[in-house]
Parts: structure tokens; C-alpha cells; sequence
């Protein structure tokens, strides 16, 4: 069995692309060793193959979180090679197709696509997190960060602003459910040395950047982690922004 006593491990979720990419990527500049977690083998293995091609540290897991085997095994990989786990990035969500963004779907939206968005956004990370828990608690210092969104705010959808109008409602739901998770393990761990929180990305409407490659920005201080995305396709395209804050 191999241990890694100084080396701090991360499992990231839906690592092979975007902000959990690049996510895994500043976590392995930081000298952390990334488990790439991806339900597809292909995109896995070539996010991985990119991130040595940097000389990072990074190994691919096979991970789709709706499938209870795939957490059952990736929480004995993760005890089998390494014994404890330091910082699980809960990344992995998506938004139903069948939800328009920019629209109130309560009224329209099926219980396929309610299961769907909940099965990935929140019992895949449900579940996932309570597999390794035990992981996380052998760690000096254990982190948990759920990647949630701003639609996941009651506030905010009881409001007149802007955001207030984007109601995909298996997708907000589904977040606010995230929230609550959140609130009430964190609650739990107490007095413990795991620490957990929720973060938000935001969506915005944006003028298109010089660029079209997406911008990416690592602020480092008082010990605290962040990465932010700001990718703008189109003219006049939408403007996703992520802010991760991981307190190493």
C-alpha cells in the first residue's frame, strides 16, 4: 500500500474540463497531488495526460457520481494508495437540456429532468461525500468544497435583480438543496479539523473579451486558494465565473 504522509491529495470531480480542469490544475501547482475524477475514460485520461505534460502531479479516477459502484471504488482506491484524503472539490453539476437558462421552468419542467439534474448536482454528491468522510477525517486538515451557484439562492430569487430572473428550476433547486447539505455538515464537523463550504459560481451577461481563450487568475494569500474563470464565447455571449477559496 502505498502512503503518502507529506503529500496532500485531492479528489477533484468533473475534472476533465473547465473549471474542474482547471481547478486541479492551480491544486497541483500548490504541490497537491490531483485525482482527476471523470465519467468519461477517454476525456479523464487526456486531462490527466495534459496536466503531466505541465509536470503536475495527477492521476485519473474513474468517477461518475450517479453510480454508487463507481464511489464505492474510488473511496477503496483512495484508501488503498494514499489512506486518507485531504480535500475533496465536489465540482461535478450540470443543467438539464431540457431547462431554457433564461427562463421560470416550475411550470413545465419534467420529473425525468428533476431526477436527472438532482442524481448529478446533488445525491452524486451526497453520497460521495459521505463515502469519503471517513477519508477526510484521517486528514490533519480536511477540506470539502461544494461548487454550488447563485440561483441556488432564496434570497436572491425573492429579489427584483437580474439574477432573480433566471429560474431553471431543477437546476436551482437542485443547488439550494446543495446549500442546505452544506449548512448542515458543517454543523456536524464541529469542532473538527474538516472544514466545509459552499462557493458559487456566477452567470452574467458580458461584452466579448479581447480573447476568446478563457482567462484564468490565481490569487494567493493568507493561506487561502482561489481560481476564477471568465470565458465569454460570442459577441455577446454569457460570462461564467467561478471563485473557489480553499483554505490550505
Amino acid at each position: 500500500m502505498k502512503k503518502m504522509e507529506k503529500t496532500r491529495i485531492a479528489l477533484v470531480t468533473g475534472a476533465n474540463k473547465g473549471l474542474g480542469l482547471e481547478t486541479s490544475r492551480q491544486l497541483a501547482r500548490k504541490g497537491i497531488k490531483v485525482l482527476v475524477g471523470s465519467r468519461s475514460v477517454k476525456k479523464g485520461k487526456e486531462a490527466v495526460k495534459k496536466l503531466r505534460q505541465e509536470g503536475l502531479d495527477a492521476e485519473f479516477i474513474h468517477l461518475d457520481v450517479t453510480k454508487p459502484e463507481h464511489i464505492k471504488k474510488a473511496a477503496r482506491t483512495i484508501e488503498d494508495n494514499y489512506g486518507r484524503l485531504d480535500i475533496l472539490v465536489n465540482n461535478a453539476g450540470m443543467a438539464h437540456p431540457e431547462e431554457p437558462l433564461f427562463a421560470n421552468t416550475a411550470e413545465t419542467v419534467s420529473p425525468r429532468a428533476l431526477r436527472d439534474t438532482f442524481a448529478v448536482n446533488f445525491f452524486g454528491l451526497v453520497e460521495l461525500t459521505q463515502a469519503v468522510l471517513p477519508l477526510i477525517r484521517k486528514s490533519d486538515a480536511g477540506r470539502i468544497v461544494n461548487v454550488a451557484s447563485i440561483l441556488g439562492s432564496l434570497t436572491i430569487h425573492s429579489s427584483e435583480s437580474d439574477m432573480s430572473q433566471v429560474k431553471p428550476f431543477a437546476y436551482d433547486a437542485s443547488k439550494t438543496a446543495v446549500n442546505a447539505f452544506t449548512i448542515h455538515l458543517a454543523a456536524a464537523l464541529k469542532g473538527t479539523p474538516v472544514k466545509e463550504k459552499t462557493l458559487p459560481w456566477a452567470l452574467r451577461r458580458a461584452q466579448r473579451p479581447r480573447s476568446d481563450s478563457p482567462r484564468w487568475d490565481l490569487k494567493a494569500r493568507q493561506g487561502n486558494f482561489s481560481t476564477s474563470k471568465k470565458s465569454c464565447p460570442g459577441k455577446k455571449g454569457a460570462c461564467k465565473s467561478l471563485s473557489i477559496s480553499l483554505i490550505l
